[in-house]
């Protein structure tokens, strides 16, 4: 029952893994594409938080696990109980680690480009950037990306 128990917690953490949407993370399928290169000057950056909907992960899997745990406690009509709080509880801290997991701290940077336009890119918080520093905006036509 224990592996069981170990396995179930194992799907549901990798369940609520996800790649940030960083400037310096390249996913297999952006990669041998052609990307356009444009130059500029950082002109502000604002901290931001990005947010990924929440699967429903956490709080399914911590209900049937609280369930699980709470089925264990008591006895008879006292056990079913016991499972029904231990389903609910779990439920509301599987819920909390989820949206915990899902809020990562970005930057929202507003680049003035070369030829005098105005761009502001949202990307994770892995890569400081100054006003006045000189960067690149790489993009695909979908995706753009400031870097260094």
């Amino acid at each position: 029952m224990k592996t069981t128990l170990t396995l179930i917690c194992a799907a549901l953490l990798a369940g609520c893994a996800t790649t940030a949407p960083s400037g310096s993370v390249y996913r297999a399928y952006d990669t041998q594409n052609e990307q356009v290169v444009r130059t500029g000057t950082v002109e502000s950056v604002r901290n931001v938080v990005i947010v990924n909907p929440e699967s429903g992960v956490g709080t399914m899997g911590g209900a049937a696990l609280g369930g699980l745990a709470g089925s264990y406690a008591g006895s008879g009509r006292g056990s079913a109980a016991t499972s029904i709080v231990g389903a609910i509880a779990g439920g509301l801290l599987g819920q909390r680690m989820e949206a915990s997991a899902n809020h990562r701290p970005g930057f929202e940077i507003t680049v003035k480009l070369d030829s005098g336009e105005l761009r502001a890119i949202t990307q994770a918080a892995d890569e400081m950037f100054r006003p006045g520093e000189r960067v690149r905006l790489v993009s695909n036509g979908y995706q753009t990306r400031v870097t260094h």
